[in-house]
């Protein structure tokens, strides 16, 4: 296979105003909060928020929880946040 083509199968999003490079494939929720975070704590006492824009034309901005997933596209923006609750 070329490196075009391997190319090909992955696109360039951005996570808390980081380039990431991943497969062309839906990404979950805990997946982008792992890459903009560092990791993904279930602690219940830790809340977590996704959102996106640029994305597909059906669906081109949005929310995400916990165990959902999204379509990425090339240049697709996410933010995610961690928030405390105590």
């Amino acid at each position: 296979m070329t490196e075009e083509k391997k190319k090909k199968k992955t696109v360039t999003i951005i996570i808390n105003g980081r380039d990431f490079e991943v497969e062309k494939v839906k990404i979950t929720f805990e997946k982008i909060v792992e890459l903009g975070l560092g990791n993904y704590d279930s602690n219940p006492s830790i809340a977590y928020t996704v959102s996106y824009s640029k994305g597909e034309d059906k669906k081109p901005k949005g929310q995400l929880v916990a165990g959902e997933s999204v379509m990425v596209k090339e240049g697709m923006i996410f933010n995610a946040t961690r928030t405390d609750k105590s």
